[in-house]
């Protein structure tokens, strides 16, 4: 198996993207080397705990241009089939990312990072809220009950904010950003095509 590396945001609209444009990938080609972890990358680490509006906020971090990027991303998610309806918060992701922390030791973070994604984007919900998450947890395969407990505390939030160092210290300045076989980095939403070519060119690789 070939480690395939995923930092990733939820509320990055290009992780949403650029995670149905892999999964078909993968779906097409069910043989593909990849050994697939989920690491944490805060968009925005200072945010408050309680999130924000998320107009407000755009409008704050992108002022004119606020309008044309949604137009961009809402075009390139028509071409996928995806309707997008965002949660009007702009959350924190800490509390995210610790429980996709909690899913990679079950195996579940692919799950998981498709009910963020989907919960976010596609069902208005808010991902900072720790009920949602507990929810979204409970439909991954988790023990919602368990997760709630976690959350409650301050479980992991040192270790979350310590991989997204590492992962900044790396190198690594956006999301989304995909590093296969500890080497080579590839950054933004890429399309099925393409990770079909990569599967296609390791998997006839000589050995």
């Amino acid at each position: 198996m070939i480690p395939f590396d995923i930092f990733a945001d939820p509320l990055c609209p290009w992780c949403l993207i650029g995670k149905v444009e892999l999964d078909r990938a993968l779906e097409s080609r069910p043989l593909h080397p990849f050994q697939i972890a989920w690491h944490p990358f805060r968009l925005n680490p200072q945010m408050p705990r309680g999130g924000m509006d998320r107009i407000e906020y755009l409008q704050a971090k992108l002022g004119p241009r606020a309008e044309e990027a949604a137009r961009m991303v809402a075009q390139r998610a028509a071409t996928l089939g995806l309707n997008l309806n965002p949660s009007a918060r702009e959350p924190d992701t800490t509390d995210a990312h610790r429980l996709m922390h909690w899913a990679g030791l079950e195996g579940a973070q692919t799950r998981v990072m498709s009910g963020l994604l989907r919960a976010h984007w596609q069902e208005a919900r808010d991902i900072g809220d720790p009920a949602e998450l507990a929810l979204i947890a409970g439909s991954a395969g988790m023990d919602s009950d368990l997760v709630s407990r976690l959350l409650s505390t301050d479980a992991d939030r040192n270790e979350v904010a310590a991989r997204e160092q590492h992962a900044r210290n790396r190198g690594v300045t956006s999301v989304p950003t995909f590093i296969v076989a500890n080497q080579h980095a590839i950054s933004g939403a890429q399309s099925a095509s393409l990770w079909q070519q990569v599967i296609d060119e390791l998997t006839n690789a000589p050995s």
